[in-house]
């Protein structure tokens, strides 16, 4: 038995230093290599990564070293912590619908403590997502530095103060400085959840993961409404309207402590083997998680060795063809959906219907009825994002879009009240129930995975500045451009024909990103503008040609079906 350990261990020290010979001989020929192309890019380098069945057993041998001293994870099964982990995660939407919608209720009892004119009530309502901008850009400092979870951790912080702030505001020189130091935690969250999300998560379920966020958006939404309903006849029902912000936050907070952090975060720091447990923890090592593992880790450590300051990263968005060409239709998305009047729906809901002759208190149950259809019809979207894809699921739903802006802005020509309140709720009801499923949840998901590894901070900061920018300009502007424009201008004119350009240029420059790794979605931008546009078109008349088909085949089969019609 000793000589047969002998051997055994014999056997082991020649194979560790065959295996020591070999890497040592790759980092000569790879230092010899890297002399040779120094002038390629980084997107070239990455495109070459091959993923061999040597570096999947490496791989499989440190799994087996660690197997035995770390816990597959909390709940055992990595499917159901991913799922837990996501869910929790997205309860930061939670936080930025919640903080939209408490202002719209308010606005309607805070004026009579605090005096503000037009100016400063604009501020107010828009407070959060003007504060939004610089929390976004602090995010990728947070983020590069702290990890997604410590990002979120710090948002957490920012939100809780400036909950405080709003709750015992006695002046607008306190609620303002409390609603814009809020916006920077709601901004700094907004970047970080569904970029954390989509790093945990596969691809197969990536997009159902990270449109939950969107859905928990909508859920703040209604949940804002919902707590004004509560305060609406409470002495100082403002204060408490916007000071329940800071439970939101502590809960979420809470459990961001305890979270894991990003696979692909901590590989770009070096963390290799903390990586390797986290991954076991979120998505095991079954199947085809091995090689989506050796392939992120060769190419994280690729961008690592290649890794370029900050104003040169920030060039590629430029003159790097593939990030261009992300960064414009992460952008372009963005504004798309801030400029559809979702923010000033949101926000002025409550302003409007009091506009059209209803009471304080029944304006703010009137908005319940919008954020309730809004909240469902976002539902949907975490099956049909991965089902479906992203491309499809969007483009069907802009035109109802557009079809509930009509109706709201006609809704302001009725004659009677009872008219105008019908109309308007029916646009809106309309607004959310398409705007839901596509337009709320696509362009998280979208920007979450279109970026690579070293640029996708700052990638999805850009978007979520973007974001912000838009949702402040709408609502802090709808005021002035409800005198200058009217109602109808500014819902139908405006922001429908803002939907309508956006739907024409997302037909010919939106490529499907479903069931791709976030490593293989490079290969799709790689392509030219008019390539990508050539490849669109024809998908979109391929999709017409099976929808019309579809309703050749049922009219066909209610015609057989019936016999007697055809003949009457």
């Amino acid at each position: 038995m000793d000589s047969v350990q002998a051997i055994q261990d014999e056997t082991k020290a020649d194979r560790t230093i065959s295996r020591n010979e070999k890497n040592e001989g790759v980092q000569r020929k790879l230092s010899k290599s890297l002399e040779g192309i120094k002038d390629k890019s980084l997107e070239t380098l990455v495109d070459n990564i091959v993923v061999s069945e040597e570096d999947k057993v490496e791989v499989q041998e440190d799994i087996d070293k660690i197997s035995e001293q770390v816990p597959r994870g909390t709940f055992g099964n990595p499917k159901f912590y991913l799922h837990f982990l996501a869910v929790y995660a997205s309860f930061g939407g939670f936080l930025y619908g919640v903080d939209q919608t408490l202002v719209s209720g308010a606005l309607l009892y805070l004026m009579k403590d605090i005096k503000l004119n037009v100016g400063q009530e604009s501020l107010i309502t828009s407070g959060v997502s003007l504060g939004g901008i610089p929390g976004a850009i602090a995010a990728i400092a947070v983020n590069e530095a702290l990890g997604r979870r410590g990002g979120i951790i710090i948002a957490c912080l920012l939100d809780t103060t400036g909950a405080i702030m709003c709750a015992a505001a006695r002046s607008y020189g306190v609620l303002l400085p409390g609603r814009l130091i809020l916006g920077a935690g709601i901004g700094m969250e907004a970047m970080t959840v569904p970029t954390y999300i989509a790093e945990c998560s596969p691809k197969q379920r990536r997009g159902g993961l990270v449109s939950l966020y969107q859905v928990m958006i909508v859920f703040g939404l209604l949940g804002g409404y919902v707590v004004d309903a509560i305060f609406t006849n409470v002495d100082g029902s403002w204060r408490y309207m916007l000071g329940s912000s800071l439970v939101f936050s502590t809960i979420l907070m809470t459990g961001a402590i305890f979270f894991p952090e990003s696979p692909r975060w901590l590989m770009k720091r070096g963390r290799y083997q903390r990586a390797l447990v986290v991954w076991r923890k979120l998505r095991g090592f079954q199947g085809d998680e091995i090689e989506e593992f050796v392939r992120m880790k060769k190419v994280v450590e690729t961008e690592r060795q290649f890794a370029k300051p900050f104003l040169v990263v920030m060039m590629d968005f430029l003159r790097v063809p593939h990030c261009r060409r992300a960064f414009e239709l992460g952008v372009g998305i963005m504004f798309i959906q801030e400029f559809s009047g979702v923010a000033t729906i949101n926000y002025y809901t409550g302003t409007l219907f009091e506009k059209l002759g209803m009471t304080p208190s029944h304006s703010v149950y009137m908005g319940m009825i919008g954020e309730g259809v809004f909240f469902f019809s976002t539902i949907p979207a975490i099956y049909l994002n991965d089902k479906i894809g992203r491309r499809w699921l969007l483009l069907s739903t802009m035109p109802g879009i557009i079809l509930g802006l009509i109706i709201t802005g006609f809704s302001f020509y009725a004659g009677d009240k009872s008219s105008k309140v019908g109309l308007y709720t029916w646009g809106v009801v309309t607004f959310y129930l398409f705007w839901g499923p596509g337009m709320g949840p696509v362009p998280w998901t979208i920007n979450s995975e279109i970026f690579p590894t070293y640029i996708r901070t700052y990638g999805v900061a850009s978007c979520t500045i973007m974001n912000f920018f838009g949702n402040w300009l709408t609502s802090y502007e709808f005021l002035r451009m409800e005198k200058h424009m009217t109602d109808p201008g500014v819902f139908i004119g405006f922001y429908g024909g803002i939907v309508f350009l956006g739907w024409i240029y997302l037909i010919f420059f939106m490529p499907e990103t479903r069931n791709l790794t976030l490593e293989e979605i490079k290969q799709t931008f790689s392509l030219s503008h008019w390539e990508i546009a050539k490849r669109n078109w024809q998908k979109a008349v391929d999709d017409w040609h099976l929808i019309k088909a579809y309703f050749c085949r049922q009219r066909s089969s209610i015609q057989n079906a019936h016999p007697m019609s055809q003949t009457v």
